[in-house]
């Protein structure tokens, strides 16, 4: 998991917290529209496009379209265009990953289930963020569930500087790292237990703690620390191998690999 926090000399900065997609959500927005009509009009709009992901891709929710396609009433071809694109990347992700990741999960009597959750977080933040990006003169660091992409525009500002907690200690942290324009995800089973599986095996991964990415893109960046989460022991060796990703895994024992600087 990742929290934010400005610099010491940057300008005011602004907060908002709210609930959505069962997690919560948090603007640290500076500049011209930090507290503005027009900043806060934003900000509801990023909500409003959370709230609409969430009720159309939600496992948890039987009326999404997500769980009505899992039970078969509905249809790939039947699906809205996000939809298409999540299990678009879904797929991409998975051969990427050399079958580690998956938005399929082992279900009941022998069938698997759809659960694009891995993909739909950090592609949903993403996503809600082109909200922000119309606020000119104006930074911003959006964060959901540990995730976060960040801004900066005015030539000059500081950058956004990311804390990276540890695995064992939420209370500590153990890297603090500058982002400017870029995205980080994190990871893990310290805050929602063992929920990570390799999908090639269905057993969780061993010898890996945590796995964090910094990423041009959040979808990626998501995908990328889930992906070599469930690799566990291959983890630091297959970030490697991603363009354009940077990243620190903290393995089981307490030690920690930093992935391409």
């Amino acid at each position: 998991m990742s929290v934010t926090s400005p610099h010491p000399s940057a300008a005011r900065v602004h907060r908002r917290v709210e609930q959505a997609m069962g997690m919560p959500v948090s603007l640290a927005v500076r500049g011209r529209h930090a507290d503005s009509p027009r900043g806060r009009a934003a900000w509801e709009a990023v909500m409003a496009s959370l709230h609409e992901v969430d009720r159309v891709f939600s496992t948890y929710r039987a009326d999404s379209f997500v769980s009505r396609l899992d039970r078969g009433e509905v249809t790939t071809a039947e699906a809205p265009a996000e939809v298409r694109e999540v299990l678009a990347l879904g797929e991409r992700a998975e051969d990427e990953s050399g079958g580690a990741f998956s938005i399929r999960r082992p279900g009941p009597n022998g069938r698997s289930t759809l659960d694009p959750s891995g993909v739909v977080k950090g592609w949903a933040v993403e996503r809600a963020a082109r909200w922000l990006e119309e606020l000119d003169g104006t930074d911003y660091c959006l964060a959901a569930g540990g995730d976060l992409v960040c801004r900066t525009r005015e030539r000059g500002a500081e950058p956004w500087r990311i804390g990276i907690e540890s695995p064992f200690d939420p209370n500590q942290l153990i890297a603090a790292v500058p982002v400017r324009n870029g995205a980080v995800a994190t990871s893990g089973t310290s805050r929602r237990g063992e929920h990570l599986v390799d999908a090639r095996s269905g057993a969780a991964p061993v010898g890996v703690a945590s796995v964090t990415v910094i990423a041009a893109s959040l979808t990626w960046a998501d995908i990328d620390a889930t992906a070599a989460y469930a690799r566990g022991a291959d983890a630091a060796r297959w970030l490697a191998t991603r363009p354009g990703r940077t990243g620190l895994v903290v393995w089981a024992d307490g030690s920690s690999s930093p992935v391409g600087r």
